[in-house]
């Protein structure tokens, strides 16, 4: 995926449709803990061997809804635009706070 691709990788919660969840397969996990994810998808995934992915799970110990599976390069966007604006903040009021002084 390109730079831009992630960043427009439909993964905004407030944008989400009907359209944008659906099941793409159904694995099961061997004995070794593994999980073969079907070559149709990750062929139409563009996922290649060596990529690296964070598990999200959503919900908590006591009710665990699901998890996610991230590719880690589409996570640096991600974090950008959701805890730029608070860091954005952080440096501002640190800053007025030194001023103050």
């Amino acid at each position: 995926m390109s730079g831009q691709d992630d960043q427009n990788c439909g993964c905004d919660p407030t944008q989400m449709d009907g359209e944008c969840c659906k099941l793409e397969a159904v694995v099961t996990v061997d004995n070794k803990g593994q999980i073969l994810l079907p070559k149709d998808l990750r062929k139409t995934q563009n996922i290649h061997a060596g990529d690296k992915f964070a598990i999200v799970n959503v919900g908590n110990s006591a009710n665990n809804c699901c998890l996610i599976l991230m590719k880690t390069n589409s996570l640096n966007p991600m974090v950008k635009k959701f805890l730029g604006p608070m860091m954005k903040n952080v440096i501002i009021n640190d800053n007025e706070s030194v001023e103050g002084n």
